[in-house]
């Protein structure tokens, strides 16, 4: 009878336990609290990105899992299914593509896991809230600074960001709606540079040939504005005004240098706090908004010697 006993409240310690891990989240890939799914990061924002949310679950006594997608939207729908197993308590994802996104999205509604998108919207699936910069203002911001640097009149190129994104699309929307205002301007090129550089390099070259004249550049993001100026050369900044979006620590070296005439920064470590904490109400069940727009600033010259992000 003793033994019986003995091993009845062994049984019921074991269950207890079982009960106990399967409530705090731990399984065999070990217990994580968020996961956070990147586009990509091979770009100096999303790395900001990353570091904020990691501060912010940090000093939340969370642990969140990170992950790089190298800008294959398949390869989001497998971290998905990692953060799943891992039993997160809410899953951020940073989409590849707003429209690829929504399988790996999906992956987290039928766990039942919330969803907290960053940077870019996915365009579809159940989303609690979209955590980004105000991109329509930014792209204004960026087209009143590029027409005053040009005195209101030239043939300007738009460099594109990655086709599929919202923040590209966003960014096109604001800088065409701003550029309007200055009937002395004339967007002469536009083409997508993918927000990667080497992309810029090659766009702004393949532009240039069909457009000796232009005097100023937009470019969607800082990478894109820092290839296009190095086809430029000793013109940009100069006979040729380039505005970027972004504000990474190498865009803001390059408008301190003059060699980009300014750039609308985002705050992306404050993007990634903010969706460490939206995340957190998402997992609490509490009722988010759609979106949350964190505001942009416009870095040119007089202010970037001071900027820090």
């Amino acid at each position: 009878m003793k033994g019986r006993a003995r091993r009845g409240r062994a049984l019921a310690v074991v269950a207890a336990l079982t009960a106990s891990l399967a409530l705090s989240g731990c399984d065999r890939g070990g217990h994580t609290d968020l996961g956070l799914a990147l586009s990509t990061m091979n770009n100096p924002f999303f790395l900001g990105i990353k570091k904020g949310a990691q501060e912010e679950a940090k000093a939340r006594g969370l642990k969140i899992n990170v992950t790089d997608a190298q800008n294959d939207p398949t390869q989001q729908i497998n971290q998905m299914e990692t953060f799943t197993s891992q039993n997160v308590k809410a899953a951020i994802i940073n989409p590849v593509d707003s429209d690829a996104a929504v399988p790996a999205v999906g992956v987290a509604n039928r766990a039942g896991v919330p969803v907290i998108s960053i940077d870019r919207g996915v365009n579809g699936g159940k989303v609690g809230s979209t955590i980004a910069s105000d991109n329509v203002a930014g792209g204004r911001l960026a087209a009143k600074a590029l027409a005053e640097s040009l005195g209101g009149r030239g043939k300007v190129a738009f460099l594109e960001g990655l086709p599929g994104t919202s923040a590209a699309r966003e960014r096109g929307k604001g800088f065409e709606e701003g550029i309007r205002a200055y009937p002395g301007i004339r967007v002469v090129a536009r083409q997508p540079a993918d927000f990667d550089r080497a992309k810029g390099m090659d766009v702004m070259a393949n532009m240039l040939q069909a457009h000796r004249d232009i005097t100023g550049v937009f470019a969607a993001n800082d990478e894109m504005a820092l290839g296009a100026s190095k086809t430029l050369g000793a013109a940009s900044g100069r006979g040729v005004k380039v505005v970027a979006f972004d504000g990474t620590p190498d865009g803001i070296a390059a408008v301190r240098g003059g060699t980009l005439t300014a750039t609308v920064a985002q705050q992306p470590k404050l993007l990634g706090k903010q969706a460490v904490d939206w995340a957190v109400r998402a997992a609490e069940g509490r009722k988010l908004p759609r979106s949350v727009k964190v505001p942009v600033v416009l870095v040119d010259r007089d202010n970037a010697a001071g900027f820090d992000g």
